[in-house]
């Protein structure tokens, strides 16, 4: 095989395996590791969770005993450059210059500005023979929730909402299913990938929603409500306990309920700001907003969105709630069973 498309192959690799954890991994990235003798895979790993060992780490933990030698005579591959600093775990980059790996190659610098190169220039100070850049661009679109979370202090936030053809998401004070069966299948499978999902009051109290995964196997988000005056009744499913839940309000509420937590925001203009950096600082790495029209609108508005996913059924509302105005650029669509997928990112972001 040529040498290029081997070294393709291998970090290709790296992204398979990283994108298993995803969804579990926040607020740290996904990453996947591949160690390679003559030609060989001898040993991989990757992020499992936050708090567990770093992709590198767990691959030299799945190391044979026997293999141990050979360490100073292979490649190793990693979709994100090894971190340089102690945080849940000791610096990776340590590890890789104990073991006297001869060379390296990465699919991307870490964005991460206490990173940001530093493990590549150490290795390199060291003898290491170090390539950046494979495969970058689908390094790039495995890592983007973690750049916005590093760069920019806040979880990457998702916009869904469905659609009829006539540009109405909904009929007034009235829940309205629009999407088919199928494509709420594809929901479900979205909320399983979230760290947590919001809705506004009004979506609260009009639908009454779960928030949960229920249609895709995978773990339910924090289900989080914004409701400021305490207006959602006490009997609705967001207070059954069964799943975390954070209430946004403006007057605090002392609550028995299980896996319930109201957090106080002001009215001071900037509460989609208050929202996101309490998320963050709960390890919330990427949001996914359900609706209502407001809210979507109220994130787009604010230009704190990074991708819209916008379901469009063919059937005529004719009248109800319009659709939120979103001035993105179009990256993919998709026909689903009835409905047309419609991908958007944030020109301002991209």
């Amino acid at each position: 095989m040529d040498e290029t498309k081997f070294q393709e192959e291998m970090m290709r690799r790296c992204l398979q395996i990283a994108e298993i954890s995803r969804g579990k991994t926040a607020t740290n990235p996904m990453v996947g590791a591949v160690i390679v003798h003559d030609h060989k895979i001898i040993a991989e790993g990757f992020h499992k969770k936050f708090g567990a060992e770093h992709a590198e780490i767990d691959a030299f933990n799945n190391l044979n005993k026997e293999d141990f030698h050979k360490l100073k005579d292979t490649q190793m591959y990693i979709s994100l450059e090894p971190c340089f600093h102690h945080g849940k775990t000791p610096p990776c980059v340590n590890k890789i210059l104990a073991y006297k790996i001869p060379e390296v190659f990465i699919a991307l610098e870490d964005p991460n500005p206490i990173v940001n190169g530093k493990s590549i220039a150490l290795m390199r100070d060291h003898g290491v023979k170090v390539h950046v850049g494979i495969l970058k661009e689908e390094a790039e679109n495995l890592l983007k929730i973690f750049k916005v979370n590093v760069t920019l202090q806040r979880p990457y936030v998702y916009l869904k909402f469905a659609q009829s053809a006539d540009g109405f998401i909904a009929k007034p004070d009235e829940r309205t299913r629009i999407s088919d069966q199928y494509s709420n299948r594809l929901v479900h499978k979205w909320r399983s990938e979230v760290d947590a999902i919001m809705v506004g009051t009004n979506t609260a109290i009009i639908d009454d929603p779960n928030l949960t995964t229920r249609d895709f196997s995978g773990k339910s988000p924090i289900r989080v409500i914004i409701d400021k005056s305490n207006k959602v009744p006490s009997n609705y499913h967001i207070f059954d306990g069964t799943t975390k839940t954070i209430i946004f309000t403006n007057k605090e509420k002392a609550t028995s309920i299980p896996n319930l937590t109201y957090i106080v925001i002001q009215d001071e203009g900037d509460e989609i700001q208050q929202m996101l950096k309490a998320l963050f600082n709960r390890n919330v790495g990427c949001l996914l907003v359900e609706g209502g029209a407001l809210l979507l609108q109220s994130f787009v508005n604010a230009n704190l969105w990074d991708e819209a996913r916008i379901i469009t059924n063919p059937q005529l509302l004719k009248e109800g709630i319009k659709a939120p105005s979103i001035n993105g650029n179009l990256v993919a669509t998709k026909e689903l069973v009835r409905d047309r997928l419609s991908l958007l990112v944030n020109p301002k972001l991209s």
